[in-house]
């Protein structure tokens, strides 16, 4: 058993594709860290809004209470999400649950029903993205959004793309960074976790590790699309560094024996495999142990 890595960050994304909160514990999931891609903005046909189709979104900032992420807290009648962006007035969303239901959401392959937020938040991104717009919640009591079963069969997630959680260590990063002519931050990768105190990339042949006193699998290197080549602060797109990434982190190169795709990857997709009941301590908080308990000798053998 691997030890001396330890969780240096924990980011939660309320809202799909905006900016995340990083945090310094959260409570852990069925479907991932609470409040991480419970809500989703969606357009008049009720598909989903991305950075990868409206990269206004990486300036949208989103606030929950402190206590938010202290472990079983529950929200009152005048609990709420403070969301800003540029040349917007603050709009305050209420974390009670909605009354509105919205049918024909859909989310990458996945469809169903959601919560709406309603008229003033559907007007307040409207005005922001210049294009219908409507808030909605995911309504984890009548739906189900399950995990490609190929991967990691029996779990779930809200509106993330796949997995409930992705971790990625500095160390890949500032390998990463060595390349580039500038630089970038840890934000274009969007990860839940990340960890410090191990080579790069090794985080590419983890099958099950130990944080805290919770083992999560990993289950799939993260392969990525065009939102790590928008800058976050500008919501402005280059073509870095994904053509950097394509030269040392493709398919052609990591994985030569697979059918090719032109992907390329950063990051490890994980799934939680300890029963998570409401109220038994299932916190994880910067500054926990990371154990590696099972790994693969090279990322030739990964899932991908």
């Amino acid at each position: 058993m691997e030890g001396s890595a330890k969780v240096s960050s924990i980011l939660v994304y309320p809202i799909k594709s905006c900016r995340g909160i990083s945090v310094s514990q959260s409570p852990l999931t069925p479907t991932g860290f609470r409040w991480d891609r419970q809500w989703v903005l969606v357009n008049n046909k009720g598909m989903a809004y991305t950075q990868r189709n409206e990269s206004k979104l990486a300036l949208v900032q989103v606030e929950l209470p402190n206590e938010a992420f202290s472990e079983g807290w529950k929200p009152t009648k005048s609990s709420y999400m403070a969301i800003r962006a540029p040349g917007m007035d603050v709009l305050k969303i209420s974390l009670s649950r909605p009354r509105d239901v919205t049918d024909g959401v859909s989310v990458l392959e996945w469809s169903g029903s959601a919560l709406d937020e309603g008229a003033e938040a559907a007007n307040w991104f409207t005005n922001y993205i210049g294009k219908t717009s409507r808030l909605v919640r995911f309504d984890a009591a009548s739906q189900t959004r399950p995990v490609d079963p190929a991967y990691a069969r029996g779990h779930k997630v809200m509106f993330s793309d796949h997995y409930p959680f992705m971790l990625l260590s500095q160390e890949s990063l500032d390998a990463l960074n060595k390349l580039l002519r500038e630089p970038v931050p840890i934000n274009r990768f969007r990860p839940n976790i990340v960890v410090e105190g191990c080579g790069p990339f090794s985080e590419d042949l983890w099958t099950e590790v130990r944080i805290s006193k919770f083992t999560f699998q990993g289950v799939k290197l993260c392969s990525r699309s065009k939102i790590p080549t928008i800058n976050q602060d500008t919501g402005i797109a280059g073509s870095e560094p994904n053509d950097t990434l394509m030269k040392f982190r493709s398919d052609k190169v990591l994985l030569p024996n697979r059918k090719q795709q032109g992907k390329v990857y950063f990051g490890q997709n994980l799934v939680c495999k300890d029963n998570l009941t409401e109220g038994k301590g299932n916190i994880v908080k910067v500054g926990d142990p990371v154990f590696v308990l099972r790994k693969i000798s090279s990322a030739a053998e990964a899932a991908a």
